[in-house]
């Protein structure tokens, strides 16, 4: 049976250790969220960042907005939260409701963008210099790291849009592993999948991904999250996957805890960049 990649406790280790470091510091990191409209998803995430800053010592603000609110305004507000110094960090929870996500989180001053998501952090990570990298990225890492297998890996399937796979790839190129990504409809998918050592499906698919289709022995890491009934489900089937993979992430418990603990780190990180320190 698989290795089960516990994010919970995981992400609970990383809070530990990030809470008795910002334990000594003063003043305390700071992040500033953008919260707009109603999705009761994305407020539900936003009360998870925001539990999770306080339990290891970083300061939260929420600022809330209709969904019908003007992109500019946004703009704006992220322009003077740039010009705070006390504000070590500024999130724009996504999706957005009918804003540009693009134009709105490229307002973000690239050293306070502790999401990883601004073109100069990605292009800086694309370049192999030290940057912000996506949260979710580092997350899944950690998972992957954690698993006695990933030592052996050689080849990685991305299953994925280009954009949430670009960050992984250089990550995982740093590990000597190979990576490719591919797509449901790619006429040789089952192909690809099939010769994966690690396997990472975030396609908004629930289930999707059965024993048929994974390599015996690989490393599977879940990051679908989509509600069916009141469930949550992953993309990945659990049940018909774990007497063949090697390890595999569950949802819940996955890499949504591990993506909230390296937002922390990223927020702590931003803070020691601004304040020059270790």
């Amino acid at each position: 049976m698989a290795q089960i990649l516990n994010g919970k406790t995981l992400s609970q280790e990383i809070k530990q250790e990030l809470a008795s470091n910002i334990s000594t510091l003063e003043p305390k990191p700071y992040l500033a969220v953008l919260l707009v409209g109603n999705d009761p998803a994305s407020h539900l995430y936003v009360s998870l960042k925001e539990k999770a800053c306080l339990d290891v010592g970083i300061k939260f603000i929420k600022y809330m907005y209709p969904e019908n609110v003007e992109e500019q305004i946004l703009i704006d507000h992220i322009k003077e939260l740039n010009q705070d110094e006390d504000v070590n960090g500024i999130l724009v929870q996504l999706p957005l409701p009918n804003q540009n996500a693009d134009r709105v989180i490229e307002a973000i001053d690239p050293k306070k963008d502790v999401d990883g998501f601004h073109p100069q952090n990605l292009q800086k990570l694309l370049s192999g210099e030290q940057t912000l990298a996506p949260a979710v990225a580092l997350g899944i890492m950690k998972l992957l790291e954690v698993s006695p297998e990933f030592a052996h890996a050689k080849k990685a399937v991305i299953v994925s849009s280009d954009l949430f796979a670009k960050p992984l790839q250089v990550i995982l190129a740093e590990h000597k592993i190979d990576s490719r990504v591919t797509k449901p409809d790619d006429p040789t998918f089952l192909e690809k999948v099939k010769e994966a050592d690690v396997l990472i499906v975030a396609i908004g698919k629930p289930q999707f991904i059965k024993a048929e289709h994974i390599k015996p022995g690989a490393i599977l890491i879940d990051v679908g999250t989509t509600k069916v009934n009141g469930k949550l489900y992953g993309d990945i089937d659990q049940a018909s996957v774990e007497p063949v993979a090697k390890a595999l992430s569950p949802v819940p418990g996955g890499v949504g805890p591990m993506t909230v603990a390296m937002l922390l780190q990223n927020v702590l990180s931003a803070y020691q960049q601004q304040k020059n320190r270790p």
